[in-house]
């Protein structure tokens, strides 16, 4: 039998996204610290700060359905634009992922409790 599907919190949610974004910045510290060995790790952490950044305060986040919606349009903006990052398309793409994992993550209710820095 599968598991018992819980309820939407949006303060679990916004939690979570307040600690990806500590983590992403942390993440970029360390990066910048190695210089050119670790620029792949800068923009993807850069990309997971930018993404948690957009939803952190939004209204999307009180409703599973509205945060899956405003997800998806965000992902076909395709656009994504940041100052700071080593090489675009590397960002671009990192949000795209993160954007996917993101909305899958919200369709399915699972792994918004897992707070730890390292996912």
């Amino acid at each position: 039998m599968s598991a018992p599907q819980t309820l939407w919190d949006p303060a679990q949610v916004r939690l979570w996204l307040e600690r990806r974004v500590k983590a992403a910045r942390a993440d970029q510290d360390v990066a910048d610290r190695y210089g050119r060995d670790r620029e792949d790790d800068y923009d993807k952490a850069a990309a997971e700060e930018w993404v948690c950044e957009q939803f952190r305060h939004s209204d999307a986040v009180e409703d599973q359905a509205r945060l899956g919606e405003a997800l998806k349009a965000l992902l076909a903006k395709g656009d994504f634009y940041r100052a700071g990052v080593r090489n675009e398309q590397r960002f671009e793409r990192e949000v795209k992922a993160y954007l996917r994992k993101l909305a899958k993550m919200a369709k399915t209710n699972t792994g918004f409790g897992k707070t730890l820095r390292y996912q």
